[in-house]
């Protein structure tokens, strides 16, 4: 799935939108998607200027935009917003500098009616550079 078909799907825009392709995905179960992290990202300027790295809050939240698509891809949630209800067991890694690629494995861990937990992990050159589980609902 290409950045145009994720905007029909994800209310997020620039610079919030942390997705920009999905590798694969089955719905209501998994996903696999990437987010690449360049120098031009507008937290750059402010977090650590002199040794940019990525807010953890932002890894996290890639992580949730993407387990968002793996609902929002199915008819029946289709113009929800997915809402965070918590976020537990988070933990960080390794830094994310630009020029890194965040792949972002997430697994839908339970669904029920607009109710999800899931566990992710975003790895960097197959290397865990950060991981928790989200909890989300869809409104």
């Amino acid at each position: 799935m290409e950045i145009n078909r994720i905007k029909e799907l994800l209310p997020h825009r620039y610079p919030f939108l942390l997705v920009d392709r999905v590798l694969s995905m089955e719905p209501r179960r998994r996903i696999s998607a990437l987010k690449n992290v360049t120098n031009n990202e507008e937290y750059f300027n402010g977090h650590f200027p002199e040794r940019p790295v990525m807010p953890g809050v932002l890894i996290i939240e890639s992580m949730a935009q993407a387990a968002g698509l793996a609902l929002l891809v199915e008819e029946e949630h289709r113009g929800k917003i997915p809402f965070f209800t918590g976020i537990d067991k988070a933990r960080f890694r390794r830094p994310v500098v630009p020029g890194d690629q965040l792949q972002l494995e997430v697994e839908l861990l339970r669904v029920k009616g607009n109710v999800c937990k899931a566990k992710g992990e975003a790895l960097v050159d197959g290397r865990v550079a950060a991981e928790a589980e989200l909890m989300f609902v869809l409104g």
